[in-house]
């Protein structure tokens, strides 16, 4: 169960990684090539998954390791999630200056 779950986030960071906005932002804050290395890096953490779903079912290491995976999973989604609203914010924090002067 741990396994689909952190399957489920890691698939949902991969397409907030690959947004267009996202992509502008990391362009704005010279962020780009972190952004990409780290969208490499959970890709490659959804094939570890794959494998580390037949393997829970008789390893109680591995559903250790999921579940320890599942919460670095919440937390990079969490910190993504910020970002982008921290940018978001000094996008319209700049317009608005913009449009007062």
């Amino acid at each position: 169960m741990a396994e689909a779950i952190a399957f489920d986030i890691a698939t949902e960071l991969i397409i907030k990684l690959s947004s267009l906005a996202l992509s502008q932002i990391g362009l704005w804050w010279n962020l780009k090539d972190d952004l990409d290395d780290l969208e490499r890096t959970v890709s490659t953490i959804k094939a570890v998954l794959l494998d580390a779903e037949e393997k829970s079912a008789t390893n109680n290491l591995v559903k250790v390791w999921l579940e320890e995976l599942k919460d670095v999973l919440y937390d990079a989604d969490d910190l993504i999630d910020d970002f982008s609203t921290e940018a978001l914010r000094k996008d319209l924090m700049g317009e608005n200056k913009l449009t007062k002067e």
